[in-house]
């Protein structure tokens, strides 16, 4: 039986990925660290996108790109022109866009009032990342920023933002069901081995702090089975490690690719 696709309902973070002027020189870092394979799917004579796979399911995706070498996170849009016209209506500034990109979907980007990019994707052929959560796969995206602009989401989305004193949790209302309807059926009973916090079924990102020498920014994590082998592969493979944390859900280490972009990689470790 073929396995069911993951779909993103209007709202949902949905895919990642990342523009550099090397994309041999990120496949060879990338695949090396998460342990991705790679195919092509941009047509002849069109700018190079790869997508990345891990069990040979899509995870992220790698274009070539000269401006902003740094990972792009995507929200599902069933109707683009709509989501679009909110955006400008809550104080937003479409930046690009809409773009067609063949048959996977059509894309736009944003900022929102204060700033900060987003893009939205409402697909066609290519639906979303169809792994996560599992080692080399997106984890999160958090919106790094000591001014969020919550009010903006919330109207043009619908999320909600619930502070629990460790971090604040983005919730979209009904993730949770439609993930037990369709990809993750036991979803509600899995979370609840761990004793994760109320309405973490609905969770599709994080707000935490500004980094000191980092402007306000949407940060990608993705899974790891072992925080301290994947910064290693990183340094190995000329990258540079920030940092690292230990916190009582993950061990985390913060990455610079060769190119300039960061990213997370997160060892999930719930307390006992």
């Amino acid at each position: 039986m073929a396995q069911q696709q993951r779909t993103y309902p209007q709202g949902v973070t949905s895919w990642v990925d990342i523009e550099q002027r090397d994309v041999d020189g990120a496949l060879e870092f990338y695949g090396a660290v998460l342990g991705w394979t790679f195919h092509q799917a941009s047509p002849p004579g069109a700018p190079r996108y790869v997508i990345a796979q891990v069990e040979g399911l899509d995870v992220a995706g790698v274009g070539e790109g000269a401006d902003d070498p740094g990972w792009h996170t995507y929200v599902a849009a069933d109707d683009l022109e709509s989501v679009l016209d909110r955006i400008t209506a809550a104080g937003g500034v479409v930046t690009t866009g809409p773009t067609v990109a063949g048959k996977g979907g059509t894309w736009a980007g944003f900022t929102d009032p204060q700033g900060v990019p987003l893009r939205l994707w409402q697909p066609k052929r290519r639906l979303g990342a169809q792994l996560v959560n599992a080692p080399g796969t997106w984890n999160f995206s958090d919106l790094r920023s000591d001014e969020p602009a919550t009010a903006f989401y919330t109207r043009v989305f619908g999320w909600e933002f619930a502070d629990l004193g460790f971090g604040t949790m983005i919730r979209m209302p009904r993730y949770g069901d439609h993930l037990a309807a369709t990809t993750d059926p036991d979803i509600r009973e899995r979370q609840a081995e761990v004793s994760v916090p109320p309405g973490f079924e609905d969770a599709i990102g994080w707000v935490a702090p500004a980094v000191e020498n980092e402007a306000p920014h949407w940060h990608v994590t993705f899974a790891v089975a072992d925080r301290d082998a994947t910064a290693a592969l990183a340094t190995a493979h000329g990258g540079t490690v920030l940092d690292s944390e230990d916190t009582p859900w993950a061990l985390t280490t913060t990455i610079q690719d060769p190119q300039g972009a960061l990213f997370s990689g997160s060892q999930f470790t719930p307390p006992s």
